[in-house]
């Protein structure tokens, strides 16, 4: 397969159209294909800050969820509802982020996000109901799905031969925002005076910092390579859904590899990595939610088991920047797809014949399975040849992907009440790695979808 990288530096030389009226966006300062350096810097900048803030809405109330339950007097049942929330708002919310990029660019949608989440971080302890608390959590998340699924493409737009550096940066700092939040939620709570409504509310401050770099770019309406520029007739543009509007105005725009509308539900690697992509994120939104229930259960104390989470979530940090760059060198992703799923494997039989004693050895194993989430974006990425088909296989495969993973976290919670016990959910989280490793070896074949739709 042609070099994925090489390829989208011709896409950025050819798409990367400029509206003719307003001012021009801050990179302008010589050809659209070579932005200012300082330009880079920031958006660098706010790609890690935007991607530590992906994560601590979800791990922060994972570490003090039995205190949120006793204060909202939640049984387990409405807290496996709560921990469902987020693969919902990523489902529904995430696949508006295409439409929503095109019309306002892509920065201010993720200017949006983080200020989107910083606003539900805030309000959200306070709020003093169940039902506000899921309002309030569904706007923070909101803000994540947008974000979530822009990540790639804006990768691909501004770092078209950096892809795998760039994701790999980026997934860093969301397994770091993901353990901070799970190591420190607890130790702050208990440094505010052990109120966890603030023990929660802080971390809108580290959102609200991630708002500032994206400022710059809300009034850019640059097209991601290989989609037709905002000015062009409307007709020029294509719904995420996968049909297009003047076929042939298109064409003439962005040159006939652009002129067919990819029907993506036609490809099977589309549906493989949309079923990874699922699977990957049933066990991360469990684990996140869950796992530090597991542990206290177990006689573990509050404290140690945030850090035991915190252990599993940076885990992602070095695997991260390394497991996109290796992924990038190989045709086929379908081998360390399967080494993933054995070291998730070993972790759950772990937790469920001894959680305490090898609790650590089990939290570093589940660390390395949950880097199944770097890989799938790194796949979003090979397994496309355009802009027009990363920027509709990252939304299908993320929305479908969410919305396949809302039933396994209120599953778990269910499981948990009425067996009184942790074998049957951990049994449940086990036998899910087995079609994981399947999907994933599915869409990790040396293929891309323009060619299957």
């Amino acid at each position: 397969m042609p070099d994925d990288e090489t390829q989208t530096q011709t896409l950025n030389r050819g798409g990367a159209a400029r509206t003719p009226a307003g001012p021009p966006p801050p990179q302008l300062s010589g050809a659209a294909e070579s932005p200012a350096p300082w330009l880079l810097r920031l958006i660098a900048v706010g790609l890690v800050l935007a991607a530590l803030n992906l994560r601590p809405a979800i791990t922060s109330l994972g570490a003090l969820l039995e205190e949120v339950r006793e204060g909202l007097h939640m049984s387990g049942s409405v807290a496996g509802v709560l921990t469902s929330v987020p693969p919902l708002c990523f489902a529904v919310f995430g696949v508006m982020a295409p439409r929503l990029a095109r019309r306002f660019g892509a920065g201010a949608v993720v200017c949006a996000g983080m200020a989107a989440i910083a606003a539900g971080l805030l309000i959200r302890p306070y709020i003093g109901s169940t039902a506000g608390f899921l309002a309030a959590s569904a706007l923070a998340l909101m803000g994540i799905a947008v974000s979530n699924i822009l990540m790639p493409v804006i990768v691909k737009r501004w770092f078209p031969d950096r892809v795998g550096t760039m994701t790999g940066l980026y997934s860093m700092a969301l397994a770091l925002g993901t353990a901070l939040a799970a190591a420190v939620t607890v130790p702050l709570t208990g440094a505010m005076g052990g109120n966890w409504q603030s023990g929660l509310a802080v971390w809108a401050g580290l959102a609200a910092l991630a708002v500032l770099p994206w400022i710059v770019l809300v009034r850019d309406r640059t097209p991601a390579p290989g989609q037709p520029a905002p000015a062009r007739s409307a007709a020029a543009s294509v719904s995420v859904s996968g049909r297009a509007a003047g076929a042939s105005g298109q064409a003439s725009a962005s040159g006939p590899a652009e002129a067919p509308a990819l029907r993506i539900t036609r490809s099977r690697t589309a549906w493989g990595l949309a079923c990874f992509f699922g699977l990957q994120a049933t066990a991360a939104y469990i684990t996140m939610g869950w796992m530090p229930q597991i542990f206290r259960d177990a006689g573990v104390s509050a404290g140690t088991a945030g850090v035991l989470l915190a252990v599993t979530m940076a885990m992602g940090v070095p695997l991260a920047f390394v497991i996109p760059r290796v992924a990038a060198r190989l045709k086929q992703q379908g081998p360390i797809v399967v080494v993933l799923g054995l070291c998730g494997l070993i972790g759950y039989g772990g937790l469920y014949l001894a959680p305490a004693a090898g609790a650590w050895a089990w939290a570093l194993l589940l660390g390395v399975a949950n880097c199944a989430f770097p890989l799938a974006l790194t796949m979003i990425g090979m397994r496309t040849r355009t802009g027009v088909g990363v920027v509709r296989l990252s939304a299908f495969a993320q929305s479908t992907g969410y919305l396949l993973s809302i039933p396994g976290p209120l599953l778990v919670g269910v499981l948990y009440q009425h067996s009184g016990g942790w074998g049957l959910p951990i049994a449940l989280m086990a036998g899910l790695m087995i079609p994981q490793m399947v999907a994933g070896v599915l869409a990790g074949r040396d293929r891309t979808i323009e060619d299957e739709c």
